[in-house]
């Protein structure tokens, strides 16, 4: 029931039809809030289409912040979202903690460390997926 489709379809739909209802370019995102639970099926899946639809971007930062505070099943979303607008409004983006031994195959120069980093956020998305296949993707860009 919670296990992602094996080819990560309903991810990517998910994602790209945010950027093409946003009409955002996939080029100009370059922070993800993954949904990243802490299981192998999932975070790979997750991770690999995110590199589906955003290739091997050398800004691309990715985060979880449940690798700080865990899954908070109905709220998560929304406190995720609010890590998203806080990275864009301070120029911070949290770290991953607890993420000693990413799956094989991940690259892990996109991965923010165990330390926050500062970056100019263009464009953020926090990915949200659910229990029977409930998924969301939401952008958030500064306010100009």
């Amino acid at each position: 029931m919670t296990e992602p489709h094996p080819d990560g379809t309903g991810v990517i739909l998910c994602i790209e039809k945010a950027l093409a209802l946003a009409g955002v370019s996939r080029e100009d995102v370059n922070y993800i809030n993954a949904h990243a639970t802490s299981t192998p099926a999932g975070d790979l899946k997750e991770y690999q289409a995110l590199i589906h639809c955003f290739g091997h971007n050398s800004e691309l930062r990715v985060n979880s912040t449940k690798s700080m505070i865990g899954h908070l099943l109905g709220a998560a979303g929304g406190v995720e979202a609010v890590s998203v607008v806080q990275a864009i409004r301070t120029g911070w983006i949290h770290p991953n903690i607890n993420l000693e031994n990413p799956d094989e195959g991940v690259d892990t120069r996109v991965l923010v460390g165990s330390k926050k980093e500062r970056l100019k956020v263009k464009v953020g998305l926090s990915n949200s997926f659910g229990f029977g296949g409930h998924n969301s993707s939401i952008l958030f860009a500064p306010y100009n």
